[in-house]
């Protein structure tokens, strides 16, 4: 999706970019090569090997600030900086890349490691914490509501009776064993919902998004444009609900017969659907087949 979210941002050479999750620095990169020496880049990540990493990538660039920080902090971020109005924002949503393929971050079932999936490894809660600390209840109901499994009691349930669970491999075990062999074999993935409640509860992913993006929308300048890569429905519905209160005029309850909010819409959407990656790059890149990519530009 690298060439949608570079063209849909419409970049500045002048501009002043905020990549409010920039990981490995792909986008970013692609983001410099249409700024001039007047233009501006912002980088923020809460993990400190995307940070690292992106220090050494853009070492020869002046026109770089990078931020260790989550982004759903960025009102305290850019008063730091002095910045008051943006240009353009980027927001990649979930897990890194980086994140997936190295095995001692605990993120992948794929790998044997020790159940961490901390994208700050500051914090103290890992998913070790949840997967073993956590009453029955409470996990049951953040399998069901982050990870939309529909196994959630039973995979839950054994975990809490085969608890101390300790690496990725011992919870990949435990959730194929307690749903029907039939559904292990019919998914592409039978550990891929449970291990992404249990990422988005470590990282409370989800907690003041809307907010966040409310706020952005408003530090938008005039023709400025915000683009959001999501991967899955819960995030991707937080996204679409802010973008169309902020893209409609009234909003008023139905019947009302003169509008009385007094609402006005600041934003237009630059695509009405979200935008997939194509066929090519999907075959390329596995992981790009559950992305959506909205754009919106500041009235």
């Amino acid at each position: 999706m690298l060439n949608g979210v570079t063209s849909g941002l419409n970049i500045r050479p002048d501009g002043i970019y905020l990549d409010c999750t920039i990981g490995g620095g792909g986008h970013s990169s692609e983001i410099l090569k249409h700024l001039g020496p007047n233009g501006m880049l912002i980088g923020i990540d809460k993990d400190e090997d995307a940070i690292n990493a992106c220090k050494k990538r853009f070492q020869n660039m002046n026109n770089v600030t990078l931020i260790r920080g989550d982004f759903k902090d960025v009102k305290n971020i850019l008063q730091g900086l002095n910045i008051d109005l943006l240009d353009g924002v980027l927001i990649d949503l979930g897990v890194s890349s980086y994140q997936l393929d190295t095995a001692s971050r605990g993120f992948s079932f794929r790998y044997d490691a020790p159940l961490d999936m901390r994208m700050d490894k500051r914090q103290q809660l890992s998913a070790y914490d949840v997967v073993n600390k956590y009453s029955l209840n409470h996990l049951t109901r953040v399998i069901k509501e982050y990870g939309e499994e529909q196994f959630a009691k039973s995979i839950a349930s054994n975990i809490v009776k085969n608890r101390p669970v300790n690496t990725t491999k011992q919870l990949a075990q435990i959730i194929e064993q307690s749903m029907p062999k039939k559904v292990v074999f019919s998914r592409n993935g039978a550990h891929k919902k449970t291990f992404q409640a249990i990422r988005i509860e470590v990282n409370k992913e989800l907690d003041n998004l809307f907010e966040t993006v409310m706020f952005l929308i408003q530090k938008l300048k005039s023709k400025g444009r915000m683009a959001v890569l999501t991967f899955h429905s819960l995030e991707d519905r937080i996204i679409k609900n802010a973008f169309k209160l902020c893209a409609t005029d009234c909003i008023c309850p139905p019947g009302t017969p003169i509008c009385i909010c007094g609402h006005k819409k600041s934003i237009k959407l630059v695509n009405k659907k979200p935008i997939i990656a194509s066929e090519s790059e999907q075959k390329q890149n596995s992981r790009s087949t559950s992305a959506k990519l909205r754009i919106i530009e500041k009235l």
